[in-house]
C-alpha cells in the first residue's frame, strides 16, 4: 500500500563517477567516490572527447555490428560521452537518445555531431529517472564502459531500470573492463557471472559474450561484451494482466474497468506519474477517479449492467446523486486542465469522491497477485479541499483526492502495449456485459455496447485557437507559420497539430500551432516532425506559445500549464510554473516516443520550390 507522504520521500538525485579514459564514455552512479569528477569532465571535456572518437564505432563492436538493428528503431546510449555511438547510430536512421550527466561533454558531444539527429540528455544510473519520465522503450540499449563504476550495491537496481527500458525481445551491448584501476578514478571489479545472474532475475538472457584487448594497447587491461536479450515484456506483468482479464473472479466489471482507466490515464497524462520508490509508479487518485466517470457515463446512459443485477447504475457504489447530475455531459469533457463551475463543478467533484472511494474499496482491494491475498494495487483517498464555485482539474485538485499506486512492471506493460492489452479489456468487458443481460432475460445488439464502451477522444477542433488568432489579426498583430518562420495572411493560416492528431490525439493548446496552409496540408500532413525540424523551430514554437498564452493573465495562460503538465513528461519548477523550454524537451520526448512506438513516416520541414524560396508570397 502506497504510504500517504511518499511524495517527500522520492529518491534524491544521483551524481556523476568519473571513469576510465579509454574510447568509449564517461558514466554515472549514486555515489561519488571522487568529488572532483564532474569538474574534471567538464574542464576536459574536448581532450575526452578527442580521445574516444580515435577508434571507430565499426571497430569497437565488430563483433556485435550483427546485432544491431536492420530497420529504423528507439536506441538508448547510457554514458554518451562524445556522441561518437549515438552519432553512427542515428546516421543510420535510429532514433537515438544519449544520456550523458557531464553538462562539459554533452555540449562538446553535441556541437561535433551537430544535425543528426541525437536526442541529448542529463541522466544517471542507477535510477534514469528523466528517461523513465518520458515513457519510451528501446529495442537496443548500449552501456558502454559503464559497469566498473557502480557500486555493487546499486547494480541490481540500475540492471532492473534499464530492462524495464527494453522492448521485448530487445537487446542491451554491455562492455565490461577488466584490470588495475586509475587511483583518480576508482573502477570496482566486474564479472560475467553477474551479469548473467541479474539477467536471470528478469527474464533475459545472456546470448553472446566476446572477449577482445584494450584498444589504447594497455596489456594489463581487456574487455568483455556480454549481450543481454529480453524475451516477452521479461518482467512478469503480461501474465499477472492476463490473470486479472481473464482468468480472476469477478462479481461486477470494476476490475476490468480499473486496468482500462489505469492504461487510458497513463496515455493521456503520463506527466502526473511520479516515482514510488524502484518498483512502483503513483498517479493522483482523482486522476483515475475522473476517467472512472468518464468511462462509466455512457455505460449507465446506455443502461448496460455492470454487475448481475444492477439496471441503470443501481447498486453501483459511485453512481450516487452527484454523478447522476453529470448525466449529458460530454465525456471529452472531462480532462485536466478543464474547469466547471456552479453546479456541474460541485456535481462533479463529488462524483469523483464517490468514484475514488469505490475504487480504493473494490478493485483495487480486491485486485491480488494469483494464490494470494497481496493487492497489486494500492489506494489512499484524502478528504481533498472544499469546492467554491469553480473546479479546476489540475494537478493540485487530483492530487488532493488522494494516491494510487501501480507497480513498476504493470505500469510499463499497460502503457506500452496497451495495444493489445486494450481489446482484449473491451472483449472480455462485453462478453461480461452480455453474460449479465442474458441474466436479466433482456439482449442488446453488440454494436449497441460497442459504442458504449468506446474511448471518446477529444474533439479535433481548433475553433478556440483560430479565434485568438483572428484576435491577433484585428489587433494588427502579426503571426508567423512555426514551420518556415514567415509571417502569415489569415486566408492562408491553418492550426496545426504538431504531434499529429491521428497517431495521438491531443488537442491540448501546445500542441495547436499556426502553420502556413499550403505546407500543413500538403506537406507535412499527417506526418511527425523530424528531431531537426523541432530544433530549428524551436524559437518559433516558443514565441508562439509566450504571445497567445503565456503572456496573458486570463484562463488560458494557466491552462497551458496545467495541460502541458499533464500530457508531457515536464518537468515543473518548485513554483509550479512550467515556461517553453521545459515544454520543449518534453515535447521532443514526446516525439521520440512516438517515432519509436508507432513509426511514424517523419517530415522535415518545407520542401525546395514555391513553398520555400524566395518566391513565396507571390505564390501564395
Amino acid at each position: 500500500m502506497v504510504s500517504a507522504g511518499h511524495l517527500s520521500s522520492l529518491p534524491a538525485r544521483q551524481c556523476l563517477v568519473m571513469t576510465d579514459p579509454h574510447p568509449t564514455a564517461p558514466e554515472l552512479c549514486d555515489t561519488t567516490p571522487n568529488g572532483g569528477t564532474v569538474a574534471t569532465y567538464d574542464r576536459r571535456a574536448q581532450e575526452f572527447v578527442a580521445q574516444y572518437e580515435t577508434v571507430a564505432f565499426e571497430e569497437l563492436y565488430a563483433d556485435v555490428l550483427d546485432l544491431m538493428p536492420s530497420q529504423p528503431s528507439a536506441v538508448l546510449d547510457v554514458g554518451a560521452g562524445s556522441g561518437r555511438d549515438a552519432a553512427w547510430l542515428a546516421g543510420r536512421g535510429h532514433s537515438v537518445v544519449a544520456v550523458e550527466p557531464a553538462a562539459g561533454m554533452r555540449e562538446e558531444g553535441a556541437r561535433r555531431h551537430a544535425g543528426v539527429g541525437i536526442r541529448w540528455m542529463d541522466d544517471r544510473l542507477p535510477g534514469l529517472e528523466r528517461v523513465h519520465r518520458t515513457g519510451m522503450v528501446f529495442d537496443l540499449i548500449l552501456l558502454a564502459a559503464v559497469w566498473m563504476h557502480i557500486p555493487p550495491a546499486d547494480r541490481r537496481r540500475a540492471f532492473r531500470k534499464l530492462v524495464t527500458l527494453l522492448k521485448p525481445g530487445g537487446r542491451m551491448i554491455v562492455s565490461l573492463r577488466h584490470g588495475p584501476s586509475d587511483p583518480e578514478r576508482p573502477m570496482l571489479p566486474v564479472t560475467r557471472a553477474e551479469i548473467e545472474r541479474l539477467a536471470a532475475e528478469h527474464g533475459a538472457m545472456v546470448s553472446r559474450v566476446i572477449k577482445t584487448p584494450d584498444r589504447l594497447g594497455r596489456s594489463d587491461v581487456s574487455w568483455e561484451t556480454v549481450v543481454v536479450q529480453l524475451a516477452d515484456d521479461g518482467t512478469g506483468a503480461l501474465p499477472l494482466i492476463r490473470h486479472i482479464v481473464l482468468n480472476d473472479a469477478k462479481s461486477s466489471s470494476y476490475k476490468l474497468a480499473l486496468l482500462r482507466v489505469v492504461a487510458r490515464a497513463a496515455d493521456a497524462s503520463p506527466g502526473l506519474a511520479m516515482a514510488d520508490g524502484d518498483d512502483g509508479v503513483v498517479l493522483p487518485l482523482g486522476l483515475i477517479a475522473l476517467y472512472w466517470i468518464r468511462m462509466f457515463l455512457p455505460l449507465i446512459a446506455a443502461d448496460l449492467p455492470q454487475t448481475p443485477t444492477s439496471r441503470s447504475g443501481t447498486g453501483l457504489g459511485f453512481v450516487k446523486e452527484p454523478f447522476r447530475r453529470l448525466a449529458g455531459t460530454a465525456p471529452p469533457e472531462l480532462r485536466v486542465g478543464a474547469e466547471f463551475l456552479g453546479d456541474t463543478g460541485q456535481a462533479l467533484a463529488g462524483a469523483i469522491r464517490d468514484a475514488a472511494r469505490t475504487i480504493t474499496e473494490m478493485p483495487a482491494h480486491y485486485i491480488t497477485y494469483p494464490g494470494s491475498d497481496r493487492q497489486v494495487f494500492g489506494a489512499v483517498t484524502r478528504r481533498g479541499p472544499r469546492i467554491g464555485e469553480r473546479l479546476v482539474l489540475d494537478a493540485a485538485y487530483l492530487w488532493s483526492v488522494g494516491e494510487f499506486r501501480i507497480p513498476l512492471n504493470v505500469w510499463y506493460a499497460l502503457t506500452r502495449l496497451n495495444t493489445w492489452i486494450e481489446p482484449a479489456l473491451t472483449m472480455e468487458w462485453t462478453r461480461l456485459m452480455q453474460q449479465y443481460l442474458a441474466r436479466q432475460g433482456r439482449s442488446v445488439a453488440e454494436g449497441h455496447i460497442a459504442e458504449a464502451l468506446a474511448w471518446l477522444d477529444p474533439q479535433r477542433g481548433t475553433a478556440e485557437v483560430r479565434r485568438l488568432t483572428a484576435a491577433m489579426f484585428d489587433a494588427g498583430q502579426p503571426v508567423f507559420c512555426v514551420w518556415t518562420g514567415r509571417k502569415l495572411r489569415q486566408e492562408r493560416l491553418d492550426i496545426d497539430h504538431c504531434l499529429p492528431f491521428s497517431a495521438w490525439p491531443n488537442a491540448d493548446l501546445w500542441n495547436l500551432m499556426p502553420a502556413d496552409a499550403r505546407v500543413n496540408r500538403h506537406q507535412k500532413v499527417d506526418r511527425l516532425i523530424s528531431a531537426e525540424l523541432l530544433d530549428r523551430s524551436a524559437d518559433q514554437i516558443s514565441s508562439w506559445w509566450e504571445r497567445a498564452y503565456l503572456q496573458r493573465e486570463d484562463l488560458l495562460a494557466r491552462r497551458f500549464g496545467r495541460e502541458a503538465a499533464a500530457s508531457l513528461p515536464v518537468e515543473t519548477a518548485l513554483n509550479g510554473h512550467v515556461g517553453p523550454a521545459q515544454v520543449l524537451e518534453a515535447l521532443a520526448a514526446k516525439r521520440l516516443m512516438l517515432r519509436a512506438t508507432q513509426q511514424l513516416p517523419e517530415w522535415s520541414g518545407p520542401q525546395a520550390g514555391p513553398s520555400s524560396s524566395s518566391d513565396w508570397e507571390s505564390a501564395l
